[in-house]
């Protein structure tokens, strides 16, 4: 085996990946050891490593102890407002307490969410933020717990924000809200009002944050001694075209509802839409009330009644209690408080609209 002499220039993680015919991001898991790979891959891998005298984690060392500590906000999708103002709330409270903040946007992509990780364990990055939901999956806990230890060993830590915990053990803080609760609250508010025949328009039915907001709104109405009629319960995702599909799709089907519950501003945003073409006149006609309590909701016509969430807070709480922490010190579990914000959506019941009978 020939290795190079000292004064050759230092291999770098492509050139490992090119000798032992891999991806870059494939050396990266198998030094990283957060994502599994085959016995052959990896002995490719040490293999190469080995003949390039290649320095695993060179950026790390060579930052190690200066420049700027650095955390990590992974989410789904940037785009959205709930996201976005949690963002910020990571970012200013990062600021202020000296580190810099780097945000990833997975677009639902398992694979890239793990490569961002592994590249901030790489970089001794002071902790790593998962926000928003997922299918509680014995593989996304098992892939989850195999993160929080990796990062853990290279003392960092793992936050979730808004998705599921991983069990007792887990060197992983979870900062969370009462998402299940203020869906209750929503929904009870909407049936003090009269309504009996409430449209739930929901997110996708293996999705955490989606089901608490349905589990919500189902125990809103068994508290009442109100049997809800499945084909009020539609399923779709958690944005303005989802809304306005959904909408369009239970006129079209002739379902009769006097309120409509949206799993969150966006959605109902797409319905308000939606009722308005139908000629439709809200609250007049049909209710409709939201959840998350984006900044424009209240800038709507009719201003939109909706469930406050601290999602500001959240991601300075998030920032505030990972930061000081011993890396693998048992988890934590916080629980932030929802409320129902009463606007102009959200009316008496009444006879309602024959295009809704």
């Amino acid at each position: 085996m020939t290795r190079k002499p000292a004064d050759a220039v230092r291999s770098t993680i492509r050139d490992v990946a090119a000798r032992a015919e891999v991806s870059a991001s494939t050396v990266s898991r198998v030094l990283g050891g957060v994502y599994p790979v085959s016995a052959e891959t990896r002995r490719r891998v040490i293999r190469a490593v080995s003949e390039l005298d290649y320095v695993a984690d060179a950026r790390a060392k060579a930052v190690a102890g200066a420049g700027t500590p650095t955390l990590a906000f992974v989410l789904e999708d940037i785009t959205g407002p709930s996201f976005a103002q949690m963002a910020h709330g990571v970012e200013r409270e990062a600021h202020r307490l000296g580190h810099l903040c780097l945000v990833c946007s997975t677009e639902g992509d398992v694979r890239h969410e793990l490569d961002f990780v592994e590249t901030m364990r790489a970089q001794r990055a002071a902790a790593v933020i998962l926000v928003g939901g997922a299918a509680d999956t014995p593989q996304y806990r098992e892939r989850t717990r195999r993160i929080a230890d990796s990062l853990a060993s290279a003392g960092s830590r793992l936050v979730l924000c808004g998705r599921p915990p991983l069990g007792p053990g887990a060197p992983v803080t979870v900062v969370e809200y009462d998402n299940e609760g203020g869906a209750f609250a929503l929904v009870a508010h909407v049936l003090a009002q009269g309504h009996r025949r409430v449209l739930f328009l929901g997110g996708k039915p293996d999705h955490t944050t989606a089901l608490g907001r349905e589990s919500g709104y189902t125990e809103a109405h068994r508290a009442r001694g109100i049997d809800v009629d499945p084909a009020l319960v539609l399923h779709g995702d958690f944005t303005r075209d989802s809304g306005y599909r959904l909408l369009h799709q239970a006129l079209g089907q002739g379902l009769h509802f006097t309120a409509v519950v949206a799993a969150t501003d966006m959605v109902a945003i797409g319905a308000l839409t939606a009722l308005h073409e139908a000629g439709l006149d809200v609250p007049g006609d049909v209710s409709v009330a939201g959840y998350d309590d984006i900044p424009f909701a209240r800038d709507l016509r009719p201003a939109l009644t909706t469930v406050h969430v601290p999602y500001e807070e959240l991601g300075r709480l998030a920032v505030r209690t990972v930061l000081g922490r011993t890396p693998d010190a048992p988890g934590e579990h916080l629980l932030l408080g929802t409320h129902v914000v009463v606007r102009d959506s959200v009316a008496g019941a009444g006879k309602g609209s024959s295009a809704t009978r």
